[in-house]
């Protein structure tokens, strides 16, 4: 299964490069490194419908770095929530899909992100409320390393730990690039993992980009009791296409039609 998902993953980073260039803006380094976390949580642990995306009992994803939202699209459409013409539509005026993902406009989404830093508050709500409702779902918060640096993030964090919040897990894109520099040059995070751990949050560092170490990781969390859960997924910016990886300067800009064409080879046939 997870070989036929390593093939899919090739088709979902080949939309984000084609969406992004259609709109002529965009953002293909953070949704490049995201896209194999996003790709395993849909295909086998966030329980959903597409066909009810307000089915009470499905669990919650909250992508808090928001700009990252070609990466979400791209797997909402290959699952089925809407169809994958409507991808070309990004960031068009009367799109369904905004730029930053927009609750209200697109069934599925579960919270409008992109103000950094706010996500993890947004899931500890959520995960509050299903255990106050006794309903059983889990929330999954799927933050970048750039928007650790905020302080509400560390509230959220003390105040998961505090209330035990199980069904809480946290997922860490740690490319260490964010829109004006490398992360551990702007403004250190590390060590992130001990540093989550000494907040009272079982953690645990993988591979972002191995399929396998996702999936097991996101198991693993989930048998966990008393405490909430964080991954850190150590991936590569741009993660497919040979002169966005790690390169700063796509962070927030669309390819033209060469360079389109040159990463479209990459991914399929390279």
């Amino acid at each position: 299964m997870l070989t036929e998902l390593a093939a899919s993953t090739k088709g979902l980073r080949a939309d984000i490069i084609r969406m992004i260039a259609a709109a002529g803006s965009g953002h293909p380094g953070g949704s490049l490194s995201v896209i194999d976390i996003l790709a395993v949580l849909y295909d086998k642990h966030l329980r959903h419908d597409p066909k009810r995306p307000d089915w009470p009992q499905r669990d919650r994803l909250v992508l808090s770095k928001g700009h990252a939202a070609p990466a979400l699209y791209a797997v909402m459409a290959q699952r089925g929530f809407f169809p994958k013409e409507e991808l070309m539509t990004l960031r068009r005026l009367g799109s369904r899909l905004q730029g930053h993902p927009e609750r209200h406009r697109l069934p599925g989404v579960e919270a409008a992100t992109g103000s950094l830093g706010q996500g993890l508050s947004i899931g500890l709500g959520m995960a509050l409320a299903a255990r106050l409702d006794g309903t059983g779902q889990r929330v999954y918060v799927v933050s970048g390393d750039g928007e650790m640096q905020e302080g509400q993030v560390w509230e959220a964090l003390m105040a998961a730990a505090k209330f035990k919040l199980d069904d809480l897990t946290l997922i860490v894109d740690h490319n260490n690039g964010q829109i004006d520099g490398h992360v551990d040059e702007v403004m250190p995070i590390d060590p992130l993992a001990e540093k989550l751990k000494s907040f009272g949050w079982d953690t645990r560092v993988i591979d972002g980009h191995d399929l396998g170490a996702i999936d097991a990781a996101l198991s693993a969390a989930k048998a966990v009791r008393g405490k909430p859960q964080a991954i850190v997924a150590m991936t590569v910016k741009g993660k497919g296409v040979s002169f966005m990886e790690n390169n700063i300067a796509w962070h927030g800009k669309a390819p033209n039609q060469s360079e389109t064409e040159k990463a479209l080879k990459e991914i399929l046939h390279g």
